[in-house]
């Protein structure tokens, strides 16, 4: 069978594979005094709070489960909009709000909408993968501009001037980051798009741990710079509603009926029933959950990445938001004697039975010195993470 080009260009999520291998054994040492400790996987290890799984419960007993509009039910459109009043001081009207299958869809769509084949899109280097991936799949080329630490692992308004030329369309960005979980300072980002405007570009950013920062230098929605900006938004991280695939898009006025053709024949709509149950992520009682839960990954970070630099596995920018730690492990490499990251991984699988990401995900730019952390766990499990971990590099 002859597989698409398409196809073939979209290299394998590592990630996944790790937490493969990581699964296998963990089934193996289940039953042991040292069970596998998962700090792999970027997922909330708290569920959607009582009010929105009643919400699901009562749509499904009362039926209201058919097909919503394309760009999601207009209530929930609504109280989006009305979030970003709220929380940011924004003013984010329904009508460019386009509710979506997930932040995956959202990427699909305006990847769809906006790039065409040989355009090139600018994103830094360390970055999601998927990210590029969705570029990739709409016939688009990512462009990888190495970051650093001193950089936050984010683009410059400079690097994007330097790296524009005739094939590019635009920039990809996310604040926070996934693996970093570093923010773009405001004023940076607003120079950067102005770079972008100047030469007709798209601004697109994915804001979906935008719930979950910690510092209020970086605690803002892009949306707030200009109405031309797109933003890229999930219920899976600050809403903790990973498995119910329901994230939105923010977009120009102008576009949304070019989005809004794209999902009715791509996905005809997000799931009702999330849609039903997203409702009452805005009432008080869940949003003071939320923020409950926020004040714990912010415990939890500040717990883990001191933990982590007296090890010698050093965070050179301390995350600002979400619910990662990119920490440096070559000094940890060069005393065991192993190659990179990729190898770190599985020893610390091996000998702590502890499951982490290598940074071979996420880029080239020496990122297999790099190993990624989920602090999405327990405080207790990252308590005995780090006691396994101690004991291995001791």
């Amino acid at each position: 069978m002859k597989i698409s080009t398409r196809a073939q260009r979209i290299e394998p999520f590592y990630v996944m594979e790790v937490a493969k291998a990581a699964s296998t054994m963990a089934r193996e040492v289940a039953h042991t005094e040292r069970p596998m400790i998962f700090l792999n996987i970027g997922e909330p290890d708290f569920t959607a709070p009582p009010l929105v799984q009643e919400a699901a419960a009562r749509a499904i007993r009362n039926g209201t489960t058919q097909y919503t509009q394309a760009t999601g039910l207009e209530p929930l459109r609504e109280r989006i909009s009305d979030w970003y009043t709220q929380r940011f001081g924004v003013a984010v009207p329904a009508r460019r709000i386009v509710v979506t299958a997930g932040a995956s869809a959202a990427l699909q769509l305006a990847c769809l909408a906006l790039i065409e084949a040989g355009d090139e899109i600018l994103m830094p280097d360390p970055s999601y993968p998927c990210n590029r991936h969705f570029v990739s799949a709409a016939e688009g080329t990512a462009v990888l501009i190495p970051t650093s630490a001193n950089e936050r692992f984010q683009l410059s308004a400079d690097k994007v001037q330097a790296a524009w030329n005739d094939k590019t369309r635009g920039v990809l960005l996310a604040s926070p980051s996934n693996p970093t979980g570093t923010s773009i300072h405001p004023d940076e980002l607003r120079r950067i798009h102005e770079v972008v405007s100047a030469r007709g570009g798209i601004t697109l950013i994915d804001e979906i741990y935008l719930g979950l920062s910690f510092d209020d230098t970086f605690g803002h929605t892009a949306l707030a710079l200009n109405d031309d900006i797109i933003s890229i938004n999930s219920f899976s991280k600050y809403f903790n509603m990973t498995g119910w695939r329901l994230g939105w898009l923010v977009v120009p006025e102008a576009l949304v009926p070019v989005i809004e053709r794209l999902a009715q024949n791509l996905f005809i709509c997000a799931s009702t029933v999330s849609q039903h149950a997203a409702l009452a992520c805005f009432d008080a009682l869940s949003i003071a959950e939320y923020e409950r839960r926020r004040a714990e990954f912010k415990a939890r970070r500040d717990f883990f990445i001191p933990a982590l630099n007296a090890m010698g596995l050093n965070v050179p920018v301390m995350p600002d938001g979400a619910f990662y730690a990119w920490a440096d492990c070559s000094q940890i490499c060069s005393k065991l004697g192993i190659r990179d990251s990729w190898d770190f991984a599985f020893e610390v699988m091996k000998q702590a039975h502890v499951a982490v990401t290598p940074g071979r995900d996420f880029g080239n730019a020496d990122t297999h010195h790099f190993v990624r952390f989920s602090t999405a766990s327990s405080m207790q499990h990252l308590q005995d993470a780090v006691a396994r971990l101690r004991a291995m590099l001791a």
